[in-house]
C-alpha cells in the first residue's frame, strides 16, 4: 500500500513503461514534469503543440528531446484533438493537459469520435499527502462533478475505489463527508451519506467500506472519533473522502494546497484511459505526481 507519493512513484517505476500524450506541450513546467518522468522510468511522452516553443523551453530547461516524438501542431485546439486521437488509437497510456483551457481540453476528451468517452460517470480524483497523516487520502470529487445526486455519488465512489485499489489498498474506507455527524432531512447530504452507507450494508459495493454522515474531523482523526463516540470501521481511518459537493470539495482543497505542507496528484477518470488534469498554474512536482498516479492506474489496467 503506497503511503507517499515518494512510494507510488516507486510503484509507478516497478510497472511497465507507459507513454504519455501531452496536449499542448509547450509550458515549462509540464516539460520538466515530463522531463522527470523520463529521468525516473515512470513514463515517456509524445508531445504535441507548437515545436518551436517546445524546443525553446526544452533547450532553457536543458531537457534532451532525442527520444521524444513531436508532433507540431501550433493551434491549440488541433494539439488538443491529436492528443487526445493519440490515446484513443493506443499510441499512448496517458493523456496530459498542458498549456490550454481546461474546458477546450475536456471537450476533445470527450469527442464522440476520438475522445475517451466508456459510458461511465467521469470524475476527478486528488490524491493528498499530508504532513501528520499516516497515509494518503483521496479527495473527490473536488474540480469536476458540481452538485452530484445520489446515483452520482455512487459513481464517483466506484471510480474512486478503482483509483485507490491501483494504489495498493485493498479495502479502502470511504467517508461521505458532512457538515455533521447525524441525519437530518433538511440537510440532503446527510440523507444521502446514510443511503449510500445502507446501500454498502445491503452489498450495493465492493471492494471498500462506506460509513456516513462523517464530518471532517471525525473521518480523518481517530482521538476526535473515539472522543466523540463514534466506532465504525471508517471513522478516523478514512482513505477517500466523499465531498457533498464541488464547493465543499474546491475550498478545502485550494486551503490546504495554500496553507499546509502537502503534496498532491490530481486525475480524471472514468476514461478509457488516465488523464491527468492539473491547472496551469501547478508547479511541476504536483505534474509529475499526477502522471506516477496515472501511471500506477493505467499499470493496474494493462500490466
Amino acid at each position: 500500500m503506497s503511503k507517499s507519493f515518494e512510494e507510488l512513484i516507486s510503484k509507478a517505476n516497478q510497472k511497465t513503461l507507459k507513454k504519455v500524450s501531452v496536449s499542448n506541450a509547450q509550458d515549462e513546467p509540464v516539460l520538466q514534469a515530463v522531463k522527470a518522468a523520463k529521468e525516473q522510468n515512470i513514463a515517456t511522452a509524445i508531445l504535441v503543440g507548437d515545436e518551436a516553443k517546445i524546443r525553446e523551453i526544452a533547450a532553457s530547461i536543458d531537457m534532451d528531446l532525442t527520444d521524444f516524438e513531436i508532433i507540431n501542431e501550433p493551434v491549440t485546439e488541433a494539439a488538443a484533438l491529436k492528443a487526445v486521437e493519440l490515446v484513443h488509437n493506443g499510441k499512448a497510456d496517458i493523456l496530459l493537459k498542458g498549456l490550454l483551457e481546461t474546458k477546450t481540453f475536456l471537450k476533445s476528451v470527450l469527442n464522440k469520435e476520438v475522445g475517451l468517452r466508456t459510458g461511465k460517470m467521469l470524475s476527478h480524483v486528488c490524491v493528498f499527502e499530508i504532513e501528520g497523516i499516516n497515509r494518503l487520502l483521496f479527495f473527490t470529487d473536488v474540480a469536476f462533478n458540481t452538485y452530484p445526486t445520489l446515483a452520482d455519488k455512487v459513481n464517483i465512489i466506484n471510480n474512486a475505489v478503482e483509483v485507490a485499489h491501483a494504489c495498493g489498498i485493498e479495502c479502502p474506507k470511504v467517508a461521505p463527508l458532512c457538515a455533521v455527524e447525524t441525519v437530518n432531512p433538511k440537510m440532503q447530504p446527510t440523507v444521502d451519506a446514510d443511503n449510500l452507507t445502507k446501500m454498502y450494508e445491503s452489498g450495493d459495493f465492493k471492494g471498500c467500506q462506506i460509513y456516513g454522515p462523517l464530518s471532517m474531523d471525525l473521518a480523518i482523526d481517530p482521538e476526535a472519533a473515539v472522543h466523540k463516540g463514534v466506532t465504525n470501521p471508517v471513522a478516523g481511518h478514512a482513505d477517500i473522502l466523499l465531498f457533498p459537493n464541488i464547493d465543499a470539495g474546491n475550498i478545502t482543497y485550494k486551503i490546504l494546497v495554500r496553507t499546509a505542507k502537502v503534496k498532491i496528484g490530481n486525475v480524471l477518470v472514468g476514461t478509457s484511459a488516465p488523464v491527468v488534469l492539473t491547472s496551469r498554474s501547478d508547479d511541476f512536482q504536483t505534474k509529475l505526481n499526477s502522471i506516477a498516479l496515472a501511471t500506477v492506474i493505467a499499470g493496474s489496467i494493462t500490466d
